[in-house]
């Protein structure tokens, strides 16, 4: 058996560093594994499951936004600042925007606006997807998932309506070019956005999802060059939340960004 060059293994290395930092970033309270519901807040005021009060919400381009009425006894507090509620409180958020607003007992409750509508997640770090987590499955470090690729800017970002994990959900993505890259002996051209770092961001498709991958994932690569040379390491790709968790509102790529050959590499379907 050929044995791997020094550069080879210094990429094995990093690339095992990074995996460890992923994990880490995963495994932490009322992080993205502790969902535990995705509940729509009504007009009214009505109660919701897993915490108390009675909770309700006008569009997000109205006043007063969400509100919340709990009696000191419920014992809920803010998570900004600890203080207990008693009585009625409100928050606005923009579309899209989201913020961890109150807690009861182990659950943080994560209110957000999507869809043009509110909605509130249940953060609760007894949850067993948090509680059992061990780390993402992944593929082995491929060195044919390393593909050199080039990035050509459009003159002007282009905004391209997307679906998400919701089904109530729609997004918009913002495309900034397309990179074009050699992988399974084939090449591709998928619609990339440029991050403020530089770097490209790269939502999408490929033969194994949902058989040994999720059914969608991304890539972000290093910062792009003067020239527009770019490295995609596959190795790298990894699950939007919703691959974790029902309560996902994640955004799916842009149509037509799949690659036809199985991209054995990077996060694998969780557990």
């Amino acid at each position: 058996m050929t044995q791997p060059t020094d550069a080879q293994l210094t990429e094995v290395e990093q690339w095992r560093s990074f995996r460890e930092q992923r994990d880490s970033s995963l495994a932490v309270g009322h992080g993205w594994l502790t969902l535990t519901s995705l509940q729509w807040l009504p007009a009214e005021p009505s109660a919701l499951e897993l915490v108390p009060g009675r909770w309700s919400a006008s569009v997000p381009t109205a006043e007063p936004g969400a509100t919340l009425t709990v009696r000191a006894s419920d014992g809920v507090t803010l998570v900004s600042t600890g203080e207990p509620v008693d009585g009625t409180i409100e928050l606005s958020l923009p579309d899209g925007g989201s913020e961890n607003w109150v807690r009861y007992q182990d659950t943080v409750v994560e209110l957000a606006v999507r869809g043009g509508r509110y909605v509130v997640r249940t953060r609760d770090n007894t949850a067993p997807t948090f509680t059992r987590f061990d780390g993402v499955p992944v593929f082995e470090y491929n060195s044919f998932a390393v593909s050199d690729g080039h990035y050509t800017a459009f003159p002007a970002a282009r905004e391209i309506p997307i679906r998400t994990a919701h089904p109530e959900v729609d997004d918009v993505a913002q495309a900034t070019g397309t990179v074009t890259f050699a992988i399974g002996g084939d090449d591709h051209t998928l619609l990339a956005e440029q991050q403020r770092d530089g770097s490209l961001k790269v939502a999408f498709h490929d033969a194994t999802n949902e058989d040994t991958t999720a059914e969608w994932r991304f890539l972000v690569t290093d910062r792009v060059s003067s020239d527009g040379r770019v490295q995609l390491d596959f190795n790298r790709s990894l699950n939007y939340p919703s691959a974790f968790t029902a309560f996902g509102t994640c955004p799916r790529p842009i149509d037509g960004n799949h690659i036809s050959v199985p991209v054995q590499a990077g996060e694998q379907q969780p557990a």
